[in-house]
């Protein structure tokens, strides 16, 4: 037995007759200290309690602790849609390579919003077979943009579901010019909380065109930050046609010409160093989540 174990004259007496001769009654157990701690707690509980509406629990505690002990770890874990007048919408907006995807995930994670990726979203609908996905498939197959309203559309259904409308979304890939976040708009959706994450050209070459794929294991390999253990490795890596250099300078040619449009429509827009720590970068980016939009004096 350890060193002070707590027992109960009822329902935990010990059994050996040694441990029964030694034990002692704390101090402060009497019925009548009992019974003004309990008219205290009666006469307090009922102002406590209207403070927390929306997220009280109220459990029996008149049954086996290990029950009241599940059912208080049921309600903590699960997830509860808040009442709170900030609900997140986030859009996360960069050139490729920038870091968008990572950071959304790690919001998704840590707050459990829900991460909205246009491109993902394009990609399952071509790999559902679905009409829309049809639609969209010569798109890919000619290396071409997917037009907006296609884009939208399916937008549009992913960001009206129940989970993305409770625990709020953050989006990347979509808008990319003025006119598609006009278009966002337009629909109903327009982000609370804007970033544009700016990492310096010569970065993003670096980021992207170094990295390289095992086509034996799938292994993801960067020349530069996680470059292969053996040479052998090295000689089988493969590059994915999208990270060659001429590829990438496009998209970031492409970015640049229509990001002035997304910065002339979004107010309050907040920029953040992405050529850094992603950690570093996710502190950045939830410290201007969490603080308050600056309120707009009355014109």
């Amino acid at each position: 037995m350890s060193e002070r174990e707590v027992y109960h004259t009822t329902f935990d007496w010990p059994k050996e007759p040694d441990v029964q001769n030694r034990l002692l009654a704390p101090l402060g157990i009497s019925e009548e200290e009992t019974a003004k701690r309990l008219i205290e707690y009666h006469r307090n509980i009922n102002r406590i309690l209207p403070s927390y509406p929306k997220i009280l629990k109220v459990i029996s505690s008149d049954q086996p602790c290990v029950d009241v002990f599940y059912q208080a770890l049921t309600y903590v874990q699960s997830q509860h849609r808040s009442n709170a007048p900030f609900t997140p919408k986030i859009l996360l907006c960069g050139p490729t390579g920038s870091g968008k995807s990572l950071q959304a995930a790690l919001l998704a994670q840590k707050y459990g919003i829900i991460n909205v990726s246009c491109g993902h979203l394009l990609k399952e609908e071509v790999a559902k077979n679905t009409t829309v996905g049809e639609s969209i498939r010569p798109f890919f197959e000619k290396d071409m943009d997917v037009p907006d309203q296609i884009v939208i559309r399916i937008l549009v259904k992913r960001l009206s579901e129940q989970d993305c409308i409770c625990y709020g979304w953050v989006l990347h890939g979509f808008p990319r010019d003025g006119d598609q976040a006009t278009l966002l708009e337009n629909v109903g959706f327009t982000p609370n909380r804007v970033f544009f994450l700016n990492v310096p050209y010569d970065s993003i070459i670096e980021r992207l065109t170094l990295r390289r794929t095992d086509p034996v294991t799938g292994e993801r390999y960067h020349l530069m930050y996680k470059p292969p253990p053996t040479m052998n490795i090295q000689e089988r890596l493969m590059q994915h046609p999208e990270d060659s250099e001429e590829k990438v300078k496009l998209k970031m040619d492409l970015f640049y010409r229509n990001s002035s449009g997304l910065e002339e429509y979004y107010d309050n827009i907040i920029y953040v160093n992405g050529d850094q720590d992603p950690y570093t970068v996710f502190e950045f980016i939830e410290s201007g989540i969490i603080m308050p939009l600056p309120v707009k004096n009355p014109s």
